[in-house]
């Protein structure tokens, strides 16, 4: 009686065995809670390619005394759109989109970064405020052209959201303007669908100046 029971209790633990390592051979997409948990640097490693392309930037602007954009990207209804088409479309789409983004990027000092499982980083030295709101407009046009699908969506497919930030760069890197970045976007999807906002930085820095 005794070999019986644990012959089934091996045999439960075996089929438990073999569940986890099916589980573990599961492809997950490469951003996202699942890709964190089984690699807790690859966020860092993220992070750190967004620090270290904003500290070139930064330096290069400082040094030449120009102004520096930083654009947020976020993929708007990004929950509703996987829930709707699942991992392999939400890779195929975020590929698609880093494509038509990067064609629009037409100098060499200008970067390209994902940023989490919804957006991208631009950061682009040397660049006026308007000339960033026309680059803006022209991936929103582009996005519109390519046309990827999305019947979650009340535009009837993909759109993007945009967040500027512009500050002339002077001194230590000031990651404020990152942030300035990251909250813009948030408000823009707040108003709508491939909405806009931006936020001038210079005359806070100005202000500073004068205060000290």
């Amino acid at each position: 009686m005794n070999r019986v029971t644990m012959s089934g209790n091996d045999g439960l633990w075996a089929r438990i065995r073999t569940a986890l390592a099916r589980g573990a051979d599961v492809t997950e997409p490469p951003y996202g809670q699942a890709a964190i948990a089984r690699n807790p640097n690859k966020k860092s490693r993220l992070a750190q390619r967004i620090d270290e392309e904003l500290r070139r930037g930064w330096s290069h602007c400082a040094d030449r005394h120009v102004s520096l954009c930083v654009l947020t990207l976020e993929i708007d209804g990004y929950a509703e759109y996987f829930a709707a088409y699942g991992r392999e479309a939400v890779e195929d789409c975020i590929d698609s989109i880093e494509e038509t983004i990067q064609a629009q990027l037409t100098r060499e000092t200008d970067m390209c970064l994902r940023s989490g499982q919804t957006g991208f980083v631009l950061v682009l030295p040397d660049m006026p405020a308007l000339m960033a709101r026309d680059l803006a407009s022209r991936i929103a046009a582009a996005l519109r052209r390519q046309g990827i699908p999305n019947r979650e969506s009340h535009a009837g497919q993909v759109t993007l959201s945009t967040g500027i930030a512009v500050v002339n760069p002077q001194g230590k890197l000031d990651r404020a303007v990152l942030n300035a970045a990251g909250q813009a976007v948030k408000k823009a999807q707040r108003r709508g669908l491939a909405r806009l906002e931006v936020v001038d930085l210079r005359g806070r820095d100005d202000k500073r100046r004068q205060a000290a």
